[in-house]
């Protein structure tokens, strides 16, 4: 997954993590080894190994303290394999998990949204307790 491949982030650490939305075709080029999938309900089956998180669309993870534990995995995951962080348009939900990402490895709370918005998408990150979950999440 090259850096500039659309939807992939740069992490601080050097890390590249794409996002995307399920509603879009799987990008051409390699498939993932590790996704992250952030959903209502069950994502559907694929041949890599994924986790899910029960996220309501435009709102936060049902379970916070499990999320921040498989966002550690995305990202330590990251150092070594494909990984890709999904939901269905693959901007509000992700672009929080990305952000989130970003904080885990480095970026301070109260920039993450700018930097995740900088580097995948513009309007990452889409309501206001989405934008203050990333900036407590630093403090969690």
């Amino acid at each position: 997954m090259g850096a500039r491949a659309f939807g992939v982030l740069r992490l601080p650490s050097g890390r590249l993590v794409r996002g995307r939305g399920l509603r879009r075709p799987l990008p051409e080029g390699p498939v993932p080894e590790f996704a992250l999938y952030l959903l209502g309900d069950p994502p559907p089956e694929t041949p890599w190994p994924a986790r899910w998180v029960r996220w309501r669309d435009f709102w936060l993870p049902a379970d916070r303290a499990s999320f921040r534990d498989v966002l550690v995995e995305a990202l330590d995951r990251a150092g070594a394999e494909r990984v890709e962080v999904a939901c269905g348009g693959g901007i509000g939900r992700t672009g929080t998990a990305l952000a989130c990402l970003a904080v885990l490895d480095g970026v301070p709370a109260d920039q993450a949204v700018a930097y995740v918005r900088a580097g995948y998408h513009p309007r990452a990150v889409e309501t206001p307790w989405q934008r203050r979950f990333v900036e407590r999440f630093g403090a969690s």
